[in-house]
């Protein structure tokens, strides 16, 4: 790996750090934001939900745009966004300042995150320097996730909210700078350098965000609104239709966004399913283990962030690894093992009680950051599988499954969590144990869908076998090998 390609993978780990960061850094000091800004209820919920919201609906179309008008392009434009955006969410003294630099914020977002996976593709041709490169990324986001609210207790209780948002204006300065210089030009152009012509495909943009927007609105104001009011189903309703309409006009064009036909490939289809089955089960499960240790366990939510991070230095660790695991037992035995760990970890912790140490957290946890970081081999197997030319819509679809895992496994173990937290109060316990009969059951049901995910992923993923590579001289000019794939073992 030469030094030129270490600062360009440099540079998308940074960005890719600060766009996930901000995924949940806000949430431990949402009390502070609404007391100083005295917000409603509506006003918390939506300084989290418009950067979700935008963030998830448009990643695909920040796919495509960085597939037809240059990687290199949208990542300076889409982090350019994302910094501006970030001051001004810092210096907001209203509710309304700050929801509209939180939109902006996701618009940079989504923007950037689809290069990320994008120019690692193209800046490592070959098989294994790329799913390192693709698993020192996945370590980046583990990080994110587990500093988020570390970084956002610490902020709030010690600081300034504001500093939540005002920690990204240098590190987006410094990544801009690094990213002008390291990423080369030809790298901005896939489609150029690859003979293509450029097509927006302007029918896929409109349907796959008239897909993704209603969804991620219908799954974030669910619990709130209600599950059978007239817009919650009318917004799943224009996502279905939206999908069947999508479906209907990229199996018709000449140069489609997204070949529909991969989802006929049982290694993307049966990836994509442990794909969302890992969000689901990791990012369900954090949001409502935060409730757990400040709720239950009174933990500061200092500690409470603190908690996180020996399983994201797990994850890590894990991820660094994962690859060398892969290549000895296989990528369908390493990625359904590390997934059933996962769900063990999970399950593991319903045993954790209202009395639990801090201490007690960690060998459930480390299960769920050890699991977590081996299933990296998962993502570069499936890049495997997509065209070069749409390494960015690829990335848009792997970040976009992420976060409407995500979103589900919040809305179903919150919906589960509140059902039978209801029933156990009506029953006659006290809050906390009828908080935890929920909890615990949440805690298993994500358990047996990540356990699940582990499945498809051992299936799906035994067809695949890497070949001997090819050699050819890559888009960043140096010799390097494209990633082949063959068919269903012997």
């Amino acid at each position: 790996m030469t030094l030129s390609r270490r600062w360009i993978l440099l540079a998308v780990a940074l960005a890719t750090f600060m766009t996930y960061l901000d995924n949940n850094i806000i949430n431990v000091a949402l009390p502070t934001i609404q007391r100083e800004l005295h917000l409603s209820i509506s006003g918390v919920e939506w300084v989290v939900s418009a950067y979700i919201l935008v963030f998830a609906g448009l990643l695909l179309v920040g796919g495509r745009l960085a597939d037809v008008f240059g990687r290199k392009r949208l990542f300076m434009l889409g982090l350019g966004i994302f910094t501006v955006a970030s001051l001004a969410a810092g210096l907001a003294g209203s509710v309304d300042v700050l929801i509209i630099s939180r939109v902006a914020q996701g618009l940079g977002a989504a923007l950037v995150t689809p290069t990320t996976l994008a120019i690692i593709t193209q800046t490592y041709p070959d098989p294994r320097e790329q799913a390192g490169a693709v698993g020192a990324w996945s370590a980046v986001g583990a990080l994110a996730l587990a500093v988020g609210p570390l970084l956002g207790g610490g902020l709030s209780q010690h600081v300034s909210w504001n500093w939540i948002f005002f920690l990204n204006v240098p590190v987006g300065a410094a990544t801009m700078v690094l990213g002008a210089r390291a990423i080369p030009a030809d790298a901005g152009t896939p489609l150029e350098a690859t003979g293509g012509r450029r097509h927006l495909d302007i029918y896929g943009l409109i349907t796959s965000a008239l897909v993704l927007f209603p969804l991620t609105y219908g799954l974030i104001e669910g619990q709130r609104r209600g599950w059978t009011s007239p817009l919650i189903l009318g917004c799943f309703a224009l996502a279905a239709a939206a999908a069947v309409a999508f479906g209907l006009v990229e199996s018709h064009q000449d140069d489609p966004m997204v070949d529909v036909s991969l989802f006929r490939d049982r290694v993307f289809a049966g990836g994509s399913a442990a794909l969302v089955m890992w969000g689901f089960g990791l990012f369900g499960i954090y949001f409502f283990t935060s409730l757990y240790l400040q709720n239950v366990l009174h933990f500061s939510p200092t500690v409470a962030g603190s908690a996180f991070v020996p399983m994201a230095v797990l994850m890590a660790a894990g991820a660094t690894i994962s690859n060398r695991v892969a290549d000895r037992i296989g990528a369908h035995r390493s990625v359904g093992v590390a997934m059933g760990l996962m769900a063990a970890g999970i399950a593991s912790a319903t045993l954790l009680g209202t009395h639990a140490s801090f201490a007690d957290l960690m060998a459930p946890f480390a299960l769920i950051g050890i699991g977590g970081g081996l299933t990296i081999p998962l993502t570069s197997t499936m890049l495997g599988v997509m065209p070069a030319e749409r390494a960015g819509v690829a990335s848009g679809i792997f970040n976009a499954s992420r976060e409407m895992a995500g979103l589900l496994g919040v809305t179903v173990i919150g919906a589960i969590l509140s059902a039978r937290e209801t029933a156990q109060l009506h029953a006659g316990h006290t809050a906390t144990d009828a908080f935890m009969t929920g909890y615990r059951t949440g805690l298993l049901v994500a358990a047996t869908l990540v356990a699940a995910g582990g499945v498809a992923a051992w299936v799906s993923l035994r067809q695949v076998r890497p070949l001997a590579p090819t050699t050819v001289v890559g888009q960043t000019g140096e010799s390097g090998a494209l990633p082949a794939l063959a068919g269903a073992e012997a």
